[in-house]
Protein backbone atom coordinates (compact mmCIF):
# COMPACT_ATOMS: atom_id res chain seq x y z
CA UNK A 1 0.00 0.00 0.00
CA UNK A 2 1.32 3.46 -0.88
CA UNK A 3 2.12 5.88 1.92
CA UNK A 4 0.68 9.36 2.38
CA UNK A 5 2.35 11.82 4.77
CA UNK A 6 -0.02 14.47 6.17
CA UNK A 7 1.22 17.50 8.11
CA UNK A 8 -0.55 19.20 11.04
CA UNK A 9 -1.34 15.64 12.08
CA UNK A 10 -2.66 16.53 15.54
CA UNK A 11 -5.44 18.70 14.12
CA UNK A 12 -8.98 17.35 13.60
CA UNK A 13 -8.78 18.06 9.85
CA UNK A 14 -5.74 15.80 9.43
CA UNK A 15 -7.36 13.02 11.44
CA UNK A 16 -10.58 13.35 9.40
CA UNK A 17 -8.66 13.20 6.11
CA UNK A 18 -6.63 10.20 7.27
CA UNK A 19 -9.84 8.30 7.97
CA UNK A 20 -11.23 9.22 4.54
CA UNK A 21 -8.22 7.86 2.64
CA UNK A 22 -7.05 5.01 4.88
CA UNK A 23 -8.60 2.36 2.62
CA UNK A 24 -6.27 3.33 -0.23
CA UNK A 25 -3.19 4.70 1.57
CA UNK A 26 -1.13 3.99 4.63
CA UNK A 27 -1.33 7.37 6.36
CA UNK A 28 1.55 8.83 8.36
CA UNK A 29 0.76 11.91 10.45
CA UNK A 30 3.41 14.52 11.15
CA UNK A 31 3.45 17.70 13.21
CA UNK A 32 5.64 20.56 14.30
CA UNK A 33 3.46 21.08 17.39
CA UNK A 34 4.15 19.77 20.87
CA UNK A 35 2.77 16.27 21.42
CA UNK A 36 2.19 14.64 24.82
CA UNK A 37 4.72 11.91 25.49
CA UNK A 38 2.04 9.18 25.48
CA UNK A 39 1.17 10.09 21.86
CA UNK A 40 4.71 10.67 20.52
CA UNK A 41 4.83 7.33 18.70
CA UNK A 42 1.74 8.27 16.62
CA UNK A 43 3.29 11.38 15.05
CA UNK A 44 6.44 12.11 13.09
CA UNK A 45 8.20 15.32 14.07
CA UNK A 46 8.80 18.00 11.43
CA UNK A 47 9.92 21.63 11.64
CA UNK A 48 7.49 24.52 11.16
CA UNK A 49 6.69 25.58 7.61
CA UNK A 50 8.54 28.87 8.17
CA UNK A 51 11.80 27.05 8.93
CA UNK A 52 14.23 27.57 6.00
CA UNK A 53 15.10 23.85 6.04
CA UNK A 54 11.47 22.69 6.17
CA UNK A 55 11.32 21.14 2.69
CA UNK A 56 14.65 19.36 3.02
CA UNK A 57 13.83 17.92 6.44
CA UNK A 58 10.42 16.73 5.25
CA UNK A 59 12.06 15.19 2.18
CA UNK A 60 14.50 13.29 4.38
CA UNK A 61 11.64 12.09 6.59
CA UNK A 62 9.62 11.03 3.54
CA UNK A 63 12.56 9.10 2.11
CA UNK A 64 13.28 7.44 5.48
CA UNK A 65 9.66 6.22 5.65
CA UNK A 66 9.30 5.34 1.94
CA UNK A 67 6.50 7.87 1.41
CA UNK A 68 5.01 8.28 -2.09
CA UNK A 69 2.63 11.20 -1.40
CA UNK A 70 2.88 14.32 0.76
CA UNK A 71 -0.12 16.46 1.77
CA UNK A 72 0.80 19.71 3.55
CA UNK A 73 -2.13 21.26 5.46
CA UNK A 74 -0.62 24.40 6.99
CA UNK A 75 -0.59 27.65 5.01
CA UNK A 76 3.15 28.16 5.46
CA UNK A 77 3.79 24.50 4.67
CA UNK A 78 1.82 24.72 1.42
CA UNK A 79 3.80 27.79 0.47
CA UNK A 80 7.15 26.10 1.22
CA UNK A 81 6.17 22.85 -0.48
CA UNK A 82 4.81 24.71 -3.53
CA UNK A 83 8.36 25.91 -4.10
CA UNK A 84 9.82 22.40 -3.68
CA UNK A 85 7.53 20.22 -5.79
CA UNK A 86 10.22 19.49 -8.37
CA UNK A 87 12.73 18.49 -5.68
CA UNK A 88 10.31 15.93 -4.24
CA UNK A 89 9.36 14.59 -7.66
CA UNK A 90 13.02 13.92 -8.42
CA UNK A 91 12.81 11.36 -5.60
CA UNK A 92 9.47 9.92 -6.73
CA UNK A 93 7.37 11.72 -4.12
CA UNK A 94 4.21 13.53 -5.25
CA UNK A 95 3.41 16.71 -3.32
CA UNK A 96 -0.32 17.34 -3.21
CA UNK A 97 -0.44 21.12 -3.24
CA UNK A 98 -0.44 23.92 -5.80
CA UNK A 99 2.83 25.08 -7.31
CA UNK A 100 4.12 28.45 -6.14
CA UNK A 101 2.90 30.27 -9.27
CA UNK A 102 -0.61 28.77 -8.89
CA UNK A 103 -0.96 29.88 -5.26
CA UNK A 104 -1.12 33.55 -6.24
CA UNK A 105 -4.25 33.00 -8.33
CA UNK A 106 -6.19 30.76 -5.92
CA UNK A 107 -8.90 31.63 -3.47
CA UNK A 108 -7.98 30.25 -0.05
CA UNK A 109 -10.25 29.01 2.72
CA UNK A 110 -8.56 29.04 6.14
CA UNK A 111 -9.49 26.48 8.80
CA UNK A 112 -12.33 24.68 6.96
CA UNK A 113 -15.16 23.40 9.13
CA UNK A 114 -15.92 19.71 9.36
CA UNK A 115 -19.20 19.98 7.43
CA UNK A 116 -17.55 21.21 4.22
CA UNK A 117 -17.19 18.68 1.38
CA UNK A 118 -13.43 18.64 0.86
CA UNK A 119 -11.50 16.96 -1.93
CA UNK A 120 -7.85 15.97 -2.20
CA UNK A 121 -7.11 16.64 -5.86
CA UNK A 122 -4.09 15.16 -7.62
CA UNK A 123 -3.83 15.14 -11.42
CA UNK A 124 -7.55 15.94 -11.84
CA UNK A 125 -8.70 13.07 -9.59
CA UNK A 126 -10.27 13.43 -6.14
CA UNK A 127 -8.34 10.93 -4.00
CA UNK A 128 -11.21 10.75 -1.50
CA UNK A 129 -14.06 9.92 -3.89
CA UNK A 130 -12.04 8.60 -6.83
CA UNK A 131 -14.04 10.93 -9.13
CA UNK A 132 -12.45 12.87 -11.98
CA UNK A 133 -12.53 16.66 -11.80
CA UNK A 134 -11.70 19.17 -14.50
CA UNK A 135 -9.77 21.63 -12.33
CA UNK A 136 -6.04 21.42 -12.95
CA UNK A 137 -4.87 22.42 -9.45
CA UNK A 138 -3.51 19.88 -6.98
CA UNK A 139 -4.24 20.17 -3.26
CA UNK A 140 -6.84 19.98 -0.53
CA UNK A 141 -9.88 22.11 -1.12
CA UNK A 142 -13.39 22.46 -2.39
CA UNK A 143 -14.23 21.69 -6.01
CA UNK A 144 -17.24 23.41 -7.57
CA UNK A 145 -20.20 21.36 -8.74
CA UNK A 146 -18.98 21.76 -12.32
CA UNK A 147 -15.57 20.40 -11.26
CA UNK A 148 -13.82 23.37 -12.86
CA UNK A 149 -13.26 25.77 -9.94
CA UNK A 150 -11.13 25.08 -6.89
CA UNK A 151 -10.76 26.81 -3.51
CA UNK A 152 -7.65 25.78 -1.58
CA UNK A 153 -8.23 24.76 2.06
CA UNK A 154 -5.42 25.26 4.58
CA UNK A 155 -4.86 25.55 8.32
CA UNK A 156 -3.42 28.69 9.88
Amino acid sequence: MQKLLITFGTRPLAIRLSKLVQQNYEVLLSTSEEVPSVLKDKYLTIPTGTNPTFSHEVLKLALDHNVQFMLPLGATEVQAMGESIQLFEEYGIRVICPAKNELIELDVLFDPTKDLPLSIVLDSVDLISGQSVTCAVNGLGMVSDSGEDFVLAVLK
